[in-house]
């Protein structure tokens, strides 16, 4: 359960109207998903949210696709359930097949056994590792 009402359109400043009609145009479709409809109780945060998410999971060395993909992994490690499928879902969108999936679920766990281990012994980080 949200600790404060989600925004509807209709409740929705026009500054927040404007940033809603933004994520509608870029990501072609009509949806605004929970996130954004928390966000919009502080227009400048969703503003300012908004903005850095494009930036970030916009066009650039890495594909798109690779960005979700590491977007559930960081989910995972926070616990972030709203994250995990809301990403899921969007890497799935943009081609993620069952099979890739699967592969970033291993790497996530093998990753999480292998750090919890790391952690608990306290191996130190061998020099040609260190940039």
């Amino acid at each position: 359960m949200a600790t404060l009402p989600l925004i509807s359109d209709e409740e929705a400043s026009a500054e927040v109207l404007a940033v809603f009609e933004d994520i509608r145009a870029t990501r072609g479709t009509d949806f605004i998903n929970n996130f954004w409809r928390a966000l919009a109780h502080d227009p400048a945060l969703l503003t300012a949210t908004w903005a850095r998410l494009k930036d970030v999971m916009g066009p650039g060395e890495l594909d798109p696709l690779v960005k979700e993909m590491l977007y559930i992994a960081v989910s995972v490690a926070n616990g972030c359930e709203y994250c995990i499928h809301s990403h899921t879902a969007a890497a799935r969108a943009k081609g993620m097949s069952e099979a890739q999936y699967g592969e970033v679920l291993s790497v996530i766990g093998m990753a999480m056994q292998t750090n919890g281990l790391v952690t608990a012994m306290q191996v130190p980080v061998d020099e040609v590792f260190e940039v």
